[in-house]
């Protein structure tokens, strides 16, 4: 009798003063309801985590980087922000990693950070040897491309192809981060270029 009423003392705080069905809602609550909202926000944040936790943030990112107003597309925010961090829309939006980190943390109570990344000017440099516009086999325009479908994938589709020497074109109207970055994990070489309000980004074999 007295270990039961030791049992219940001791189990009594935990839901003294809640009403019952408030606790058995609680229980029945996603676990994504019940945690508080603590990701902190780094360059490595991956897009579509940040807009798990903090879906208010969605039009202060596109605002800093334009071309990911296509995340309102359903088909493109399950693909295309699972695979981008921060750095990465930073560089998209022509954006210092800086600026988009601690904007996107202040709106959010978070102090701020210092974080010198890599930005879109990284990705833009001298011809490289190996370019020659002759050995260009296919062109792939993002203007064109089905706007369910990440560009990345008939890309992929393209440079598999690749005889040692060819060139493939993908001509987009942003700097394609992600894709650039992907390629180059895959052993591919690329060159980005700005022609007018278009951005000419060319892969080839790695020799």
């Amino acid at each position: 009798m007295r270990g039961s009423l030791l049992r219940a003392s001791c189990m009594e705080p935990l839901d003294a003063g809640i009403p019952v069905d408030r606790i058995r809602l609680w229980k029945h609550l996603p676990e994504t309801h019940r945690m508080p909202k603590t990701l902190p926000i780094t360059s490595g944040t991956i897009v579509a985590e940040l807009l798990d936790h903090y879906p208010e943030l969605e039009d202060v990112l596109i605002s800093m980087a334009p071309p990911f107003k296509r995340l309102k597309n359903p088909a493109l925010r399950k693909s295309v922000a699972k695979i981008v961090s921060l750095r990465q829309a930073a560089a998209v939006g022509r954006v210092p990693i800086a600026e988009m980190i601690n904007r996107l943390r202040a709106s959010v109570g978070q102090s701020p950070l210092e974080d010198n990344g890599a930005d879109a000017t990284d990705y833009f440099t001298s011809q490289p040897e190996w370019f020659d516009q002759s050995k260009v086999v296919a062109t792939l325009d993002e203007r064109r491309v089905d706007p369910d479908v990440m560009p990345l994938k008939p890309l992929l589709e393209q440079v598999t192809q690749l005889a040692q020497g060819e060139i493939v074109e993908l001509v987009t109207t942003h700097l394609p981060v992600p894709g650039i970055d992907i390629m180059k994990s895959k052993g591919y070489v690329f060159w980005a270029k700005e022609q007018g309000p278009l951005i000419k980004t060319y892969f080839a074999k790695a020799k």
